[in-house]
């Protein structure tokens, strides 16, 4: 029986475009793209050139500064391009995939049976380490380190965030196969956070530490299930994992071949019709777009997020979706403005405030675009960071020992317990329109320049 930790502190943001729960299988596409900008602190190194013949599971480029850590193509078929941005960086290598997906094979045995350093070795070769995070700092986990835990959390309380039960559905085995390999990579626990109140395919899983939380968005990240369950000090290290990766390590496992199938969300107020789609990670937005998005005009532009509206990125409408996300989110564009918006009594948009009558219908669902409705000025202090951020640190005080680049100022207020996730919503209700995702990533790259 596992235990339940209540929040009431957060917020749950409700937008039209919920995904219906049925799964639209989606042919292969013709290309396929794998960005190292996904993943956090990595300094690629090419293995490939254009024209080279890869198969699934051939690496593609290795991480600088830990070169065993490798990141392979989930597709077969020929490289067909190194795309480059400023200075010659690397924004993505793009396969021409050849529909017969040829996979590298892997040596494995059974999970419960391999050592740690076996299913080390097999991470690191398939091209699976890199979906490994490390907690603080939110980087790619280093092979080296001894995490003092693994956590996963099993749900997403993200705005029109996929239901794990429903993605996951039939992966049971898949499941309990790559939870018995996180067993073998730590001496601690392997934690996994549950929706409470729910009986689907994620809480049947019995061969790990379950904590069930319920309460408002963010109880489903896994930074804030940290802070409940087992916090991170100094000198600490722990290890994190999407649950889809979990069932792609099993599958690996199980099968002895690369599958990077997922299930991903397609949501947002501008698709004609919100919908769960299974595809081949890496796949390019106008395959798993065509023909969704609202007719387009001149006066009406949307724009593509890989992940959630909180803390999702903006995307390229001809570029390929992130390797580490489950969610593809289309509203409209912010480029309108309203004329004395701020004197109407706007009863169609909403607010966590009292100024807009959102309040008196909290059930509604709404469709916001990218507007700031104001400009950046100095932080106001205000409390509301403290009312929708469920962990017991001082918010307010953390971003501003980050401006003021204070170190250890902030390691006393928390910076080892956040990444850019888990103050999203700290922005989303800021008064004084701060970028605070950016202004915590700048910190914790402060504090690896300088504890490094």
């Amino acid at each position: 029986m596992s235990k339940t930790i209540k929040l009431k502190r957060g917020l749950d943001i409700k937008l039209v475009g919920k995904a219906e729960k049925r799964i639209v299988e989606l042919p292969m596409s013709e290309s396929y793209g794998v960005s190292p900008l996904d993943f956090e602190g990595v300094v690629p190194k090419l293995l490939v050139r254009p024209g080279d013949a890869v198969k699934v599971g051939t690496p593609l480029f290795f991480n600088k500064y830990h070169p065993d850590v490798l990141f392979t193509s989930p597709v077969s078929g020929t490289v067909d391009c190194i795309t480059r941005g400023d200075k010659r960086k690397i924004l993505a290598i793009v396969i021409n995939a050849d529909g017969k997906q040829e996979s590298e094979k892997f040596e494995t045995k059974p999970a419960d049976k391999a050592s740690k350093e076996e299913v080390k070795e097999l991470l690191l070769k398939s091209g699976l380490w890199p979906f490994v995070t490390q907690r603080p700092y939110g980087i790619v986990a280093n092979p080296a380190d001894e995490p003092k835990a693994v956590f996963v959390s099993g749900f997403n309380s993200a705005p029109l965030a996929p239901d794990m039960d429903f993605v996951l559905e039939g992966e049971d085995e898949n499941l309990k196969v790559g939870f018995e390999a996180l067993k073998k990579l730590t001496a601690g626990k392997v934690h996994l956070g549950i929706k409470a109140g729910t009986d689907g395919v994620v809480s049947r899983v019995s061969n790990v530490e379950k904590t069930a939380f319920q309460g408002p968005h963010p109880a489903g990240n896994v930074g804030v299930q940290i802070h409940h369950i087992d916090p991170i000090n100094k000198g600490e290290i722990v290890w994190t994992l999407d649950i889809q990766t979990v069932a792609i390590i099993g599958r690996l496992f199980n099968t002895g071949k690369l599958d990077m199938t997922k299930v991903y969300a397609l949501t947002g107020s501008e698709l004609i019709e919100p919908v769960y789609v299974r595809a081949i990670s890496g796949a390019p937005f106008v395959s798993l777009l065509r023909g969704n998005i609202k007719r387009q005009g001149r006066d009406q532009k949307v724009r593509i997020i890989n992940g959630d509206v909180l803390s999702g990125k903006k995307a390229d409408p001809r570029g390929y979706v992130a390797s580490n996300t489950n969610q593809i989110t289309v509203i409209p564009e912010g480029d309108k403005y309203e004329f004395l918006g701020w004197a109407m009594p706007r009863c169609n948009k909403f607010s966590v405030s009292r100024s807009y009558f959102s309040w008196l219908r909290p059930k509604r669902e709404y469709v916001l675009d990218t507007n700031l409705h104001g400009g950046h000025r100095p932080y106001i202090v205000t409390g509301l960071f403290e009312r929708y951020l469920p962990m017991d640190i001082y918010p307010m005080y953390l971003f501003k020992a980050i401006l003021a680049k204070d170190i250890d100022k902030m390691e006393n207020l928390g910076i080892y317990e956040i990444v850019e996730e888990d103050v999203a919503l700290c922005e989303f209700v800021d008064p004084s329109k701060n970028n605070i995702q950016q202004t915590v990533r700048e910190g914790i790259n402060l504090m690896i320049k300088e504890l490094s």
